[in-house]
C-alpha cells in the first residue's frame, strides 16, 4: 500500500495558505509592500516584483501537523469505506 508523500501533503497545506483570507488580509494591510525594505509588488512589464507573506513565529510544527493528517484523514484504507452521499451524511450525523 502506498502513502501520499509527506512533500505532497506539505505542498497542499501551503496551497491552502496561499489561498487563505488571512494571507490576503496581511497583503492588503501592508499594501503589498515589503515591511523590511519597502519594495512594492508590481506586475508592470519589465518591473515585475512579487512579495511574500512570512510567518513571524515560523512554523515549527510541520511534522506534527502532517502526522495528524496521516492519522486522522489519510488513514489506512481498512479504516475507510465507500458510501453514497445520503449514507455518508447519515453516518456523519450518527444515524
Amino acid at each position: 500500500m502506498s502513502k501520499t508523500p509527506r512533500s505532497r501533503v506539505k505542498g497542499m497545506l501551503r496551497q491552502i495558505f496561499q489561498r487563505s483570507s488571512e494571507r490576503a488580509e496581511a497583503l492588503k494591510r501592508d499594501k503589498y509592500t515589503c515591511q523590511s525594505c519597502g519594495v512594492k509588488q508590481s506586475t508592470k512589464k519589465g518591473f515585475e516584483q512579487k512579495v511574500q507573506v512570512h510567518h513571524k513565529k515560523g512554523i515549527a510544527v510541520w511534522d506534527k501537523v502532517i502526522d495528524l493528517i496521516y492519522e486522522e484523514i489519510l488513514c489506512d484504507a481498512e479504516d475507510l469505506e465507500t458510501l453514497c452521499p445520503n449514507c455518508h451524511q447519515n453516518k456523519e450525523q450518527g444515524f
